[in-house]
């Protein structure tokens, strides 16, 4: 064993696990996500009336806000159409709900090959994860998506003086647009442990970070531009707390990142 691995601490699990081995936990672990899965979607199923309440609440508010007229709605095609977006909606909700369980099992396919030291992150892991993507999908939909829905409504109302243009928004659409909203703010709060884990592994520093920074917050308003529709208000509502998240960023990789590349510029000797 070498010194780095003294240093590291032993491994819980001594035994190599054969090929074979592998196979069989990775096919557990596989079964555990699918079940956790099927138990949210069956739960995200019987609220989906109550999600779908949730997800429109910002669509109601701009419409309101715009004054369209009439009572907010989203209509659906086809006699099915409603039951399939219901359908895509427990699914969305069922990859919500099952997200700490399905991140549970990653982690304990990897963990017989780290060490005590490194299982200690398994808890913060899944807690920090899930944590940053709610918020950031909660943060979405409560600032982003108002502005967002109502400038897009804004284009609504009277051409010329014969003809209106009234919003037609068909629920399956919707859902579709929402989700991959959602999605897009979640992930992107995921920074701060994508950096943790880059820092820990010695793939970047602070001093990197620190480097790359003004390079980011051009990065950080080209993502909010190509996420976020197309109102500059709605850009800045994600681009600045990006930026936030990456100087947060800089901080876990100064507490949790290896310390032996010394400042920008030094070089050891």
């Amino acid at each position: 064993m070498t010194p780095e691995r003294l240093e590291s601490g032993t491994a819980e699990n001594e035994r190599v696990m054969t090929f074979w081995e592998h196979l069989e936990e990775l096919r557990k672990r596989i079964i555990y996500m699918i079940f956790s899965f099927a138990i949210g979607a069956g739960l995200a199923w019987h609220l989906r009336k109550n999600i779908l309440v949730w997800l429109t609440a910002p669509f109601v508010t701009a419409w309101n806000r715009t004054k369209i007229g009439g009572r907010p709605q989203l209509n659906f095609p086809a006699p099915q159409a409603l039951f399939l977006a219901y359908v895509k909606l427990a699914v969305l909700g069922g990859l919500v709900f099952s997200i700490p369980l399905i991140l549970y099992q990653v982690w304990a396919f990897v963990s017989p090959g780290l060490y005590k030291r490194e299982k200690r992150y398994a808890i913060p892991f899944v807690v920090s994860s899930c944590g940053l993507f709610a918020f950031g999908a909660w943060f979405g939909w409560r600032f982003a998506f108002p502005l967002a829905f109502q400038y897009l409504l804004g284009f609504s109302g009277p051409v010329g003086e014969q003809m209106m243009v009234q919003p037609s928004v068909m629920i399956d659409q919707y859902i579709e647009f929402v989700s991959q909203m959602l999605l897009a703010f979640g992930a992107v709060f995921e920074l701060p442990v994508l950096v943790f884990f880059l820092s820990v592994a010695g793939v970047v520093t602070y001093h990197h970070l620190i480097r790359f920074a003004r390079i980011f917050i051009v990065i950080a308003f080209v993502i909010a531009a190509i996420i976020t529709p197309p109102d500059p208000l709605s850009q800045l509502i994600l681009a600045i707390p990006l930026c936030g998240l990456y100087g947060i960023s800089i901080g876990v990789a100064y507490v949790f990142g290896r310390r032996d590349d010394g400042p920008p510029g030094h070089s050891r000797a």
